[in-house]
């Protein structure tokens, strides 16, 4: 499948290119070789974009809901059909194995964009009443909204914030990781085809310069931003000074406790997908795995086994369970926290290596055991395949431990007893928690962190909070009392 664009952006319905913006190199993580390239957007192409989202944006505003939500249902369903083919442009932009980007990523996408196709119409205001007059409200768009996304879910990603945005009446120009352009260019184009005005989802390619004149322009009304916790400060930062709208995904730290009734082949399979699907590199995963003292041994016995039958190779092969990092740069930093573990006292259970491939940039599923609260490995997010397994002995110890930490994105708790399951979930400082699961975000149900991992939530119709806004209207159905 042929990897580059058309061109490097897309905006007011088509692509545009301007070659004075610098080279991006797109690199196929399982061999490391250039498969597409894309110039970084020039301060006109920037231009283009904004200007186009904010003149489509009041005729789109104006249009009855239901209207919007037709012309997004139409692009879920091409997406839907497309699907292997996105897929692989998928797995070539990210490096994740085929079998995932068949169920996870785009498909992701589709469903967000159906819900809030669906959504739209529902959405309306209230009646105030106050003897003989009364107030009613309005939900209105923000205008026009900048999307900033990652490289670890990069289509996903733009679909979760392309569908309130355009759902709910706004503009918006997104721009993709340097790292993974291309699934955003396909959105747009996808999009374009079901019938979008042009202007109304722009993709701008270009790295943090190019993030920081959209943020910082004064048309700009929201920014979403999905990344690191650095980056979010400064994005934050940078909104705040013009009193923008933002919601903020960033990273974390999560806790999965396993307490001793738990079920250990499913709580041993949590823990693997909170850690090793798409080579780790997943916001939300539960990368600190407390595990209750008596069954340690039996948890890590069953780990060890199940970890050294995970299938890595060719991500374009079906059967490929565990593909490469997505970056040269990431696969270096995961090395070095691996290694910093090492040094620092933890038992390598499993991995720890490059793993049996030539090329790429691979690394095994690995597990540390005899992790203590103060290694690097348990305080730092590695955004790798690299789990921390801790012991604890009482449900008191493990939620004041789960606590400790600057991050609040997700938690999890593999219990049998009903009752501790809920209180642990209700106490774990997290904006999601998952009782006998694991990382499953469904667009129904809201996604998002509380101190450093974020502020606002993504998906289900609590992101209606975050792409209107509320305006009251007082209606006089009488004289006017005035004391002059």
């Amino acid at each position: 499948m042929k990897a580059q664009p058309k061109a490097s952006h897309y905006i007011d319905g088509d692509y545009v290119e301007d070659r004075a913006g610098s080279k991006i190199d797109v690199i196929y993580p399982a061999t490391g070789g250039v498969i597409a390239q894309v110039h970084e957007a020039t301060p006109g192409i920037v231009e283009a974009a904004i200007a186009s989202a904010r003149r489509a944006q009041e005729d789109w505003a104006a249009l009855r809901p239901v209207e919007r939500g037709r012309i997004l249902s139409r692009a879920a369903h091409i997406i839907r059909e497309r699907g292997r083919e996105l897929a692989e442009l998928e797995t070539l932009d990210t490096g994740k194995p085929i079998q995932e980007t068949l169920v996870a990523d785009w498909p992701s996408g589709a469903e967000a964009i159906e819900y809030f196709a669906g959504l739209a119409p529902t959405v309306t205001g209230e009646t105030i009443p106050l003897g003989r007059d009364f107030v009613y409200t309005r939900r209105e768009p923000l205008g026009l909204c900048v999307g900033i996304g990652a490289w670890n879910y990069p289509s996903q990603i733009a679909c979760w914030k392309a569908a309130p945005a355009l759902a709910l009446g706004n503009a918006m120009v997104f721009k993709p990781s340097e790292v993974t352009p291309l699934g955003a260019l396909k959105l747009a184009e996808i999009l374009t085809e079901a019938g979008l005005p042009p202007g109304l989802f722009n993709v701008v390619q270009g790295r943090g310069g190019v993030g920081a004149r959209l943020v910082t322009d004064p048309r700009v009304a929201k920014v979403s931003l999905t990344g690191s916790v650095p980056t979010g400060q400064k994005v934050y930062a940078a909104a705040a000074e013009g009193i923008r709208h933002v919601t903020m995904e960033l990273g974390g730290k999560s806790p999965l406790i396993v307490f001793e009734d738990a079920s250990i082949e499913d709580a041993v399979g949590a823990a693997m997908l909170g850690n090793f699907y798409s080579a780790g590199q997943v916001c939300s995963n539960g990368t600190r795995v407390f595990v209750q003292r008596a069954i340690k041994h039996r948890f890590l016995d069953r780990l060890k086994a199940r970890a050294a039958a995970i299938r890595m190779g060719d991500p374009m092969d079906e059967a490929t369970q565990l593909g490469p990092l997505a970056s040269e740069a990431q696969l270096e930093k995961v090395m070095r926290y691996i290694a910093t573990a090492r040094s620092e006292g933890a038992r390598l259970v499993t991995g720890g290596g490059r793993g049996p491939m030539n090329s790429g940039f691979f690394v095994e599923p690995t597990v540390f055991a005899d992790v203590t609260d103060e290694m690097t490995i348990a305080r730092e997010e590695v955004f790798g395949p690299v789990m921390a397994v801790l012991d604890f002995d009482g449900e008191e110890e493990a939620v004041a431990r789960a606590n400790a930490t600057e991050f609040g994105l997700a938690g999890g708790v593999f219990t049998a007893d009903m009752a501790r399951a809920h209180r642990v979930a209700g106490a774990l400082q997290a904006g999601t928690t998952w009782i006998n699961a694991y990382n499953l975000t469904p667009v129904e149900a809201p996604f998002g962190g509380v101190k450093l991992s974020g502020v606002g939530r993504e998906n289900s119709r609590a992101a209606v909070e975050h792409y209107t806004q509320v305006k009251s209207v007082y209606v006089g159905m009488g004289p006017i009392e005035a004391p002059y």
